[in-house]
C-alpha cells in the first residue's frame, strides 16, 4: 500500500483580506480603498464594477505593485499564488511582474511604445526571460499567432499607430499572456472597441484563459461584458466592497441600493426615450479622503434611515456565496427612482420641411499615392427634433460622415442643406449663423476643452463668436446654459481640471448649445462614462432635444444606448449606408446580414440572447473596396457570384426601411426569425 498522501488546499490566485490604500496629499493621509477582502480561485474570472473614482484601478495597481509615489498600502494583505505581494523587493518584485501577474488597460495605444516596432516590443518580453534573439523572433510569432493575428509577420515590422484599436489590443493581450501569468488584470480592456472587435477580444481571452490556466480580474463599466465574462462580482463603492457574489445572481436579484441604481442606470430591455427616462444615482461619488459616516453608500441613498449613519453595516448573507453590506439589503429592489418616469414624445411631423439634407456626399483622401474612399454617396434626410443614429465598425466611415458635414472635412462630392439652403464644403467659407446651427460635442472632453479657461470664459467666447452676445447679456446666458445642463452655478468659476468626467461633459454639450444650433452631432460622447453619469447625459440630451426642438446625428459603438436615444438609424460599412429605418425596425428582424452581425455581438446583462455571427477578417481598405457587394468578403450569407460582381442598391424594402443587400427581404425574415431565440 502506497504511504499517505497529505491534502494541501488549493491556493488562491489572488487572495486580499482587508486591504486599506492611501494617498499622500498635502501631508495628510487621504483614504481610497477600505478595507476590502476578496479572492479568485485558479482560472475563475472576477469581475470589479462600480463608478470612476470608486478605487477599481488602484486595488489593481496595489497588486502588480504600481502605485503612484503617494500611494500606500496602509493595511492588509496581498497573495498572488501564495506569494505574499508587499513583501517582494528589488529582483523578486521584477521577477514577480515578469512571470507572475501581467495587466492590459484600457488603451492599449498609450500602453506601446510609439517610437518602437511592435516585434521589439513583443521581442522584449522572452529576452527579459533569456531567450536569444532568434528564439524570441519566433517566440513572438506564435504570441500573434496565439491572439488570431493572421499576418504576425507583417505586423511585428509596424509601428503601433499602423495598427487598428482592435489589433493593438491583441498585441498587448498576447505580450501580457506570453509568460503564462498565474493572474491576468484587464482594466476596461474594450471600452474603445466597436461591437464586433469587443467580441472577438472577449472570446479570445476567454479561450487563452482557459488554455493558460489564468485567473482573471476584469474591471468594466460593461455590465453586459461582466456577465459575459466572470463567475463572480465585486460591488465597489467609495472603496469599499458593498455587494459581492455569483455573476448572475448580482445582476438578476440585487441585494444592495447602489447595485440596483447602477443595474437601472443602462438601458435594458430595448427601453426607448418614448417609453421613459433612464433612472439615475442622485448626488455624488465622495472625494478621496472624505470622513464617511458608517454607511458610505447614506448621502445617496433613498433607503436611508437613521441607522446607517450611525451603524456600520455587516456583511449580511443574502445566500452562502452572495453578501450584502446594507441594513436594509431585503429591501434593496423596492429602491425608490431617482428620476420621474416620464416618457417623451417623439412625434416628428414629416410633411415639414427636413431640417438636414445629404445628398450624396462623398469623401476620397489621397494618402500614399492612393485615394482612400472614406465616405461613397451617403443620402439622408432629418427631420427637427429627431434623432439619427449611426453604428458601424471602426472605419465604416461615421466620424468621416460627421466632420465632412460640419464642414471640418471638405467634401469631394455631394451636398449639406440646412433647411433647404445648402451649405458650403468648407468649414471657412460657412457664415457664423451656419456654424452655429451645427454643432458636434466630442468623445472626449479633456481633448475639447481647453484646460486653462474656466467654464465661464469658455462659453462667453462661444456666445461672443457664434451668437453675438456680449457683456452682461453673456453672463446671463452663461448662467442659463449651465443651469440647462443642470451644473451647479460655482462650475461656472472652475477650470476642466476640477470637474468630473461627468462635469466636462456637461461643459461642452453647454458649449455646443451656446449657439442655439438646430443640429448636433455627438461622436461616442458617453462611452468614456461610467453608467450612472451616461444614465444623466442622456436624460440631459433627451430633455435638450424635448424643449429646443433640437436635431442629433448620434454615434455610438453601444448599440443599447444607440435604440434609446434614436428615432432612426443608418448602419454605415465602408461608407456605404447599409441600412436604414426606424430605430426599432433596425434592431429587429429582418436585418441587413451586416446589421445581423452587430447586433449578435452585443452581450447584455441579461445575458446572451443570441448566438454570434463571427464576421471574418478586418474590414476591407478603403482604398481597394471589393467589387460587388463590399460586404460580399465578409458576409455571413452570401450568396455566391451576384455578391462579387453586382453592387445591390439602396431600396426601400418596407414602408421607412432600405436595405442594400441581393437577399429578398422576406428571406432575410425568415433566416432570421428561425435564428433568433
Amino acid at each position: 500500500m502506497s504511504a499517505a498522501v497529505a491534502i494541501v488546499p488549493a491556493t488562491a490566485a489572488l487572495s486580499i483580506q482587508d486591504l486599506e490604500i492611501v494617498y499622500r496629499v498635502r501631508g495628510h493621509d487621504r483614504e481610497v480603498v477600505r478595507g476590502i477582502s476578496l479572492e479568485i480561485g485558479k482560472q475563475q474570472s472576477y469581475g470589479l464594477v462600480g463608478e470612476s473614482g470608486c478605487g477599481k484601478s488602484t486595488a489593481a495597481l496595489s497588486i502588480v505593485r504600481y502605485l503612484p509615489r503617494n500611494g500606500a498600502v496602509s493595511r492588509g494583505s496581498i497573495q498572488v499564488a501564495g506569494t505574499d505581494v508587499l513583501a517582494l523587493r528589488g529582483e523578486s518584485l521584477r521577477r514577480y511582474r515578469r512571470d507572475v501577474v501581467s495587466m492590459v488597460y484600457q488603451n492599449p495605444g498609450s500602453a506601446l511604445n510609439p517610437a518602437l516596432r511592435i516585434g521589439r516590443q513583443v521581442a522584449e518580453v522572452f529576452t527579459l526571460r533569456g531567450a536569444g534573439r532568434s528564439e524570441a523572433r519566433d517566440r513572438s510569432l506564435a504570441a500573434l499567432r496565439e491572439v488570431n493575428i493572421a499576418d504576425p509577420d507583417s505586423v511585428l515590422k509596424r509601428y503601433p499607430h499602423q495598427l487598428s484599436g482592435g489589433m493593438q489590443q491583441r498585441v498587448v493581450i498576447a505580450m501580457a499572456l506570453a509568460t503564462n501569468p498565474s493572474l491576468l488584470i484587464l482594466d476596461e480592456p474594450t471600452t474603445g472597441l466597436d461591437a464586433t472587435v469587443e467580441a472577438e477580444v472577449l472570446e479570445l481571452i476567454s479561450v487563452l484563459q482557459q488554455k493558460h490556466s489564468t485567473a482573471v480580474l476584469f474591471i468594466s463599466h460593461n455590465l453586459g461584458v461582466i456577465r459575459k465574462m466572470c463567475e463572480r462580482v465585486g460591488v465597489l463603492y467609495a472603496g469599499e466592497l458593498v455587494e459581492e457574489g455569483p455573476t448572475e445572481e448580482i445582476l438578476g436579484n440585487p441585494h444592495h441600493p447602489y447595485t440596483v441604481g447602477l443595474l437601472r442606470c443602462l438601458p435594458r430591455g430595448g427601453l426607448r426615450k418614448d417609453r421613459g427616462k433612464l433612472d439615475t444615482i442622485p448626488g455624488f461619488l465622495p472625494p478621496i479622503g472624505a470622513d464617511l459616516p458608517a454607511c458610505v453608500y447614506v448621502n445617496r441613498c433613498a433607503l436611508a434611515q437613521d441607522i446607517c449613519a450611525t451603524e456600520k453595516p455587516p456583511d449580511f448573507r443574502v445566500r452562502a456565496d452572495h453578501f450584502s453590506r446594507c441594513h436594509f439589503h431585503d429591501k434593496a429592489q423596492e429602491l425608490p427612482r431617482a428620476t420621474e418616469n416620464v416618457p417623451v414624445s417623439t412625434a416628428i411631423d414629416r410633411g415639414a420641411q427636413p431640417l438636414l439634407k445629404v445628398d450624396g456626399l462623398a469623401k476620397t483622401f489621397r494618402q500614399d499615392g492612393h485615394d482612400i474612399q472614406a465616405l461613397a454617396g451617403v443620402t439622408a434626410v432629418l427631420w427637427p427634433g429627431e434623432t439619427l443614429g449611426l453604428v458601424g465598425e471602426s472605419g465604416s466611415g461615421k466620424t468621416t460622415f460627421a466632420r465632412t458635414l460640419l464642414g471640418i472635412v471638405e467634401s469631394s462630392e455631394g451636398s449639406v442643406e440646412v433647411d433647404g439652403r445648402e451649405l458650403a464644403a468648407k468649414l471657412s467659407d460657412r457664415s457664423a449663423a451656419d456654424v452655429a446651427a451645427l454643432q458636434i460635442v466630442f468623445q472626449n472632453p479633456d481633448s475639447a476643452l481647453n484646460r486653462r479657461h474656466t467654464v465661464r470664459r469658455m462659453l462667453k467666447r462661444t456666445l461672443s463668436k457664434l451668437a453675438g452676445v456680449g457683456g452682461g447679456a453673456a453672463d446671463v446666458r452663461a448662467q442659463e446654459l449651465v443651469d440647462a445642463v443642470r451644473l451647479p452655478e460655482r462650475a461656472l468659476s472652475a477650470r476642466p481640471t476640477g470637474l468630473s468626467g461627468g462635469q466636462k461633459q456637461r461643459v461642452a454639450i453647454a458649449r455646443a448649445f451656446a449657439g442655439e444650433p438646430r443640429l448636433v452631432v455627438c461622436d461616442e460622447p458617453t462611452s468614456a462614462l461610467d453608467v450612472s453619469v451616461q444614465a444623466a447625459i442622456l436624460n440631459l440630451l433627451v430633455d435638450l432635444q424635448e424643449s429646443k426642438r433640437t436635431s442629433y446625428v448620434f454615434i455610438s459603438h453601444d448599440l443599447g444606448v444607440v435604440r434609446y436615444l434614436s428615432d432612426r438609424i443608418a448602419v454605415l460599412y465602408l461608407g456605404r449606408v447599409m441600412e436604414l429605418g426606424p430605430a426599432e425596425t433596425v434592431f429587429g428582424p429582418p436585418h441587413h446580414p451586416y446589421t445581423e452581425a452587430l447586433l449578435s455581438a452585443v452581450p447584455t446583462v441579461e445575458g446572451e440572447q443570441r448566438q454570434r455571427i463571427a464576421l471574418q477578417g478586418d474590414i476591407p481598405s478603403a482604398a481597394d473596396p471589393p467589387t460587388g457587394c463590399v460586404f460580399h468578403t465578409r458576409c455571413p450569407r452570401f450568396l455566391g457570384e451576384i455578391c462579387k460582381s453586382i453592387e445591390p442598391p439602396l431600396v426601400e424594402v418596407e414602408p421607412d426601411h432600405a436595405m442594400r443587400c441581393h437577399i429578398p427581404v422576406e428571406d432575410l425574415r425568415r433566416l432570421q426569425s428561425a435564428a433568433t431565440p
